[in-house]
């Protein structure tokens, strides 16, 4: 998941919940005005628009805004990831796959550790 998917997501799920407004216009408004936004700018993150970068404060100014950490949603999708895979080995072989599925599961668990912090 890329970080304008992510902020995207956010903003539609957490920051502007559906419930918090009766239109889209104005859940964008809402998002803006809780992360201090312009309007423009959040109606670009709000549909992911390709062209937007965001800059490294805003992805922080989502994190706080929504208590969600992007670099610990990605790990649990790894994680997520791994554990499928290692249903699927050990379904034809356990003894084999096992410690493959062990050294990805540290290999992600190290990478995670590095760079997530909550």
């Amino acid at each position: 998941m890329s970080e304008l998917v992510f902020a995207s997501r956010m903003m539609r799920e957490v920051i502007a919940p559906p419930g918090i407004a009766g239109s889209k216009s104005e859940r964008v408004r809402e998002a803006a005005r809780r992360l201090r936004w312009k309007y423009s700018r959040a109606l670009s993150v709000w549909y992911a628009d390709e062209r937007v970068s965001l800059k490294p404060h805003e992805l922080r100014e989502i994190e706080e805004a929504s208590g969600v950490r992007y670099g610990k949603q990605e790990v649990s999708e790894i994680d997520e990831l791994i554990s499928r895979a290692g249903a699927l080995l050990e379904s034809q072989d356990a003894d084999f796959h096992g410690a493959f599925i062990a050294a990805v599961r540290a290999f992600a668990g190290a990478l995670a550790r590095s760079r997530t912090e909550r």
